[in-house]
């Protein structure tokens, strides 16, 4: 199971990079979950929730949102797919270009948890305080 899951979530990324909300929509369950920090930087600059419920939900956000803050030149850098069951922990730095001009790099962890051959959940990490200061300057907002 752990590869098929791993190939899961790797056909995953190919969606979501689609930015095509009904491909995106199409690798989550009904009532798939992502949890993001509270206050990240993301969710504070497009006024977004940090914890989306619903695939649709998902979906709008990775087709529509993530789009006005990071602009172009997004590129992920994945350093490690480790799948344990239905269980993938994915590691990767992501780069691009924010809508206000100044370059992104953040490190981040994704734990996606899996249910019948689908997403079902995703656990988001990563350095929040690094965001804020690319996203916002050095006040942090």
């Amino acid at each position: 199971m752990s590869q098929r899951s791993r190939d899961i979530v790797q056909h995953a990324w190919k969606a979501f990079a689609s930015h095509d909300a009904d491909r995106i929509s199409a690798v989550f369950t009904e009532d798939a979950e992502w949890l993001a920090p509270a206050g990240n930087a993301t969710a504070v600059a497009l006024d977004c929730p940090s914890h989306m419920i619903g695939r649709a939900a998902i979906a709008r956000f990775l087709a529509e949102d993530f789009g006005r803050l990071f602009v172009r030149d997004v590129d992920v850098a994945f350093h490690g797919f480790h799948a344990d069951g239905d269980r993938v922990v994915v590691e990767e730095t992501m780069t691009a270009t924010l809508a206000n001009g100044n370059h992104y790099v953040n490190d981040y962890c994704l734990v996606f948890e899996l249910r019948d051959g689908l997403i079902h959940r995703v656990r988001e990490y990563m350095d929040t305080a690094r965001g804020h200061r690319m996203v916002f300057g050095d006040s942090g907002k």
